[in-house]
């Protein structure tokens, strides 16, 4: 069953994660196809930008927990998006979870519906935000970002842009990516690509010195006996052992 579908409009390709069972979560065909999609976009001369959107109320819930993406192939699209040399633009109108807000980092530009909500939920389940971190730590407000991190709190869309986890916000998100989506078909291909390889510089040094090390992280982390725990009890609904 294919979970990202791909559309085209004047120059825009349009994926869309569309995974409800698992609330788009990033399984290892999740990853895998929107990689591939990924790729087919760079190389089509007719694709000027790609948006990534979803399906249902959840943008992106976060990793699978019952089929996991390889670190390597989680660090790869991040890697991905970020590189790309044509603008990524995500455009949510649901909830964003853990390694889902790691799609929105490596995303150039991101827009939300009012009622969407963020939070990183890692520290609750045993795990640290290791891999999305490398797109999120070079572009979005430090304080703000040790508060989320550290706490697993949920905030709302107006939060997420002052913390510059989003671009823009608005009530209808069709409205609000508008002027964005016409600024980009505006632009020359090289002119983008060569303007996102000055905005990226920062976010693909990142990956160079860090990727190997927060990936080993991430999978140890993964694989403990807390992690364990806090997978066990997200998965049968209670209280990790933890919580005082």
């Amino acid at each position: 069953m294919t979970v990202v579908h791909a559309d085209h409009d004047r120059a825009v390709a349009t994926l869309t994660l569309d995974s409800p069972a698992n609330r788009n979560a990033l399984s290892s065909a999740l990853v895998g196809e929107l990689a591939q999609e990924l790729t087919r976009c760079g190389e089509d001369d007719g694709v000027r930008a790609v948006v990534l959107a979803h399906t249902g109320n959840t943008f992106c819930a976060g990793a699978d927990l019952r089929d996991p993406p390889h670190p390597d192939a989680l660090v790869g699209l991040l890697r991905q998006i970020v590189g790309l040399p044509k603008p990524v633009v995500a455009r949510v109108t649901g909830h964003v979870r853990a390694g889902g807000l790691g799609l929105l980092g490596a995303c150039d530009i991101a827009v939300s519906s009012a009622e969407a909500t963020f939070a990183f939920t890692e520290v609750r389940i045993g795990v640290a935000p290791a891999v999305i971190s490398l797109p999120l730590l070079p572009r979005t407000d430090p304080r703000a970002l040790a508060r989320y991190y550290l706490t697993g709190e949920r905030f709302d869309a107006a939060e997420a842009v002052r913390t510059g986890l989003l671009t823009a916000t608005g009530d209808d998100v069709d409205v609000t990516i508008a002027p964005v989506l016409d600024g980009l078909r505006r632009a020359s291909p090289q002119g983008l690509a060569e303007t996102k390889r000055l905005l990226t510089a920062k976010v693909l040094e990142a990956f160079d010195q860090d990727a190997v090390a927060l990936t080993a992280l991430s999978a140890e982390l993964f694989s403990s006996v807390q992690a364990r725990e806090g997978m066990t009890a997200f998965l049968e609904r209670r209280d990790p052992a933890w919580v005082v």
